[in-house]
């Protein structure tokens, strides 16, 4: 199958996604609950650091990294931690409703968060994982420099490649953060095609959503630069929230379907087409 065959059919399985959000929108939830929290946490590490150095970034900054550099360490571990417990803790909640949606049933959002209440363990080891190789990437880029941030980039890519398929994998498989990175790493290995395409066409969606956003905020700016400035920080919101539930959708329906599960509305032959059998 050619690049462009690829990315059309990428661009045909992210409608079939955007189909079932608009089919089921009470999965749109599990991004705005994900978001909400996150925010929450955000404003909580910035209100301790406002805390103890006020508006002065700068001298927390020279605290750092004039001898408590391990302490700032520990704080971002923290973060992170906690950040990426929230995000795959509603991503798992999210393909789990979008597995029972594939098996024709109708799920609630309590559904999915008891489910992922009952994965709590594999979650938080996996946040553990992700969090200690956010801490050691960042460590990288800052004693490097410039040759640190092309490293992180390089290893970045890896990264979001060799665990595309981790969710549902903590969700189903009865595995240790590390299996779960290698089961995931193996299947894109032995199956690599075009989640490259797929991926393209979720970054379409944003860019056509951008674009439609930007028109109307011109518009409504004329009416009233309030209106515009609200109109368009709902409209991103949205925008994001309904890609990100769409796109969690997709890797569920293809994680499905290469466990010869159900994968409800989305044509086999082409999820076939999204990756190459090397062998």
């Amino acid at each position: 199958m050619r690049i462009f065959d690829r990315m059309s059919n990428g661009w045909t399985l992210g409608m079939t996604s955007m189909k079932i959000i608009r089919e089921n929108k009470s999965l749109l939830l599990f991004p705005v609950l994900s978001t909400a929290a996150l925010i929450t946490v955000v404003l909580t590490f910035a209100g301790g650091t406002f805390a103890f150095f006020g508006w002065n970034f700068d001298l927390f900054l020279d605290e750092a990294i004039a001898g408590n550099q391990y302490l700032a360490y520990g704080a971002l571990f923290i973060f992170y931690l906690i950040s990426y417990f929230i995000i795959v803790f509603f991503n798992v909640g999210l393909v789990h409703c979008a597995r029972l949606i594939f098996d024709g049933e109708k799920p609630s959002v309590k559904d999915g968060l008891t489910f992922s209440g009952s994965r709590v363990g594999a979650i938080l080891s996996w946040a553990v994982l992700a969090a200690t190789v956010g801490v050691i990437l960042q460590m990288i880029e800052e004693r490097l420099g410039w040759i640190g941030q092309i490293v992180v980039g390089i290893i970045g890519i890896a990264w979001s490649i060799a665990t595309f398929f981790v969710v549902p994998i903590i969700a189903y498989e009865d595995v240790d953060p590390v299996e779960a990175l290698k089961r995931s790493g193996k299947l894109m290995k032995e199956k690599w095609g075009e989640a490259v395409g797929a991926n393209f066409s979720f970054g379409l969606f944003f860019v056509l959503g951008y674009i439609i956003v930007i028109i109307s905020a011109i518009f409504l700016f004329q009416i009233h630069p309030i209106l515009g400035v609200v109109s368009t920080v709902l409209s991103l919101l949205l925008l994001h929230t309904v890609v990100a539930a769409a796109k969690t959708v997709f890797i569920a329906a293809t994680y499905n379907h290469m466990m010869d599960r159900p994968a409800g509305r989305f044509d086999d032959a082409a999820l076939d087409g999204i990756f190459i059998d090397k062998k």
